[in-house]
């Protein structure tokens, strides 16, 4: 499956914080530049994709990519991870024991070989996932220079049991942006699979909106950028949904 045909759409959320929907599953990458360090959120759905996102990284940041953060074990969003060298990953607590495990790896690459991913590519992408360097409990700050900070929280779990955001605190009068993962979707109903944990999901939403604030800009897993009361409305459907308060 060759992603690089697409055109490549960046968008600019604030100084320094773009994002990428991705074709195919319409996944969001998005990347957060500062003067010493650069950090890509999302791997991307194979190696392929990885590198391509890993280029356009540091075409416009002048430097290779230094940090990785991967929101969810999910195929679209980790299975590009071997295609940043380098590059110090983190991830919540749990997610060492999934990228490590010769059968959750198996299972990632037959679930993107399901979704459209050449098997050729999925296998090779899933034999070369490792463990994250960094394991997120609760939040962990990153220092990319000249004061832009990405601040990374354990905010599940929910659509998985290891569910990680990203805040990039505004500076400037620029909004505060929080990368959701799949805890947010736009472009659909939130996904719940086998490994969801429903009962749990509309508290995570409240983190979320705790972090942002009223006044952030939200980027879902999938589609557009939304606020906060996209968030909140979510929350209130998926607590309907789920029976949960």
């Amino acid at each position: 499956m060759d992603h690089t045909a697409e055109e490549p759409r960046w968008e600019l959320l604030a100084p320094g914080v773009e994002r990428r929907r991705l074709p195919v599953w319409d996944m969001t990458a998005g990347v957060v530049h500062g003067p010493d360090a650069v950090l890509m959120v999302e791997a991307g759905s194979s190696l392929l994709e990885g590198a391509e996102l890993a280029r356009q990284a540091a075409g416009s940041a002048g430097r290779r990519v230094t940090h990785l953060a991967l929101t969810h074990p999910h195929f679209d969003h980790v299975l590009g991870m071997d295609a940043f060298p380098g590059a110090e990953v983190y991830a919540a607590v749990g997610m060492d024991r999934l990228l490590s495990s010769p059968r959750e790896r198996e299972a990632l690459r037959d679930d993107a070989v399901r979704q459209g991913v050449e098997p050729g590519a999925a296998a090779e992408a899933a034999e070369r996932l490792t463990a994250p360097h960094h394991l997120i409990s609760g939040e962990m700050t990153i220092r990319l220079g000249g004061g832009r900070e990405a601040v990374l929280v354990n905010a599940g779990p929910g659509h998985t049991a290891h569910d990680l955001a990203v805040l990039v605190p505004g500076t400037g009068g620029a909004p505060s942006v929080v990368f959701c993962g799949d805890l947010v979707e736009e472009s659909g109903e939130p996904q719940a699979g086998p490994d969801a944990v429903p009962a749990q999901w509309p508290a995570a939403l409240d983190r979320l909106l705790d972090l942002g604030g009223e006044d952030a800009l939200y980027v879902p897993g999938h589609g557009a950028v939304v606020n906060a009361r996209f968030v909140r409305e979510q929350r209130d459907q998926l607590a309907a949904r789920f029976g949960v308060s």
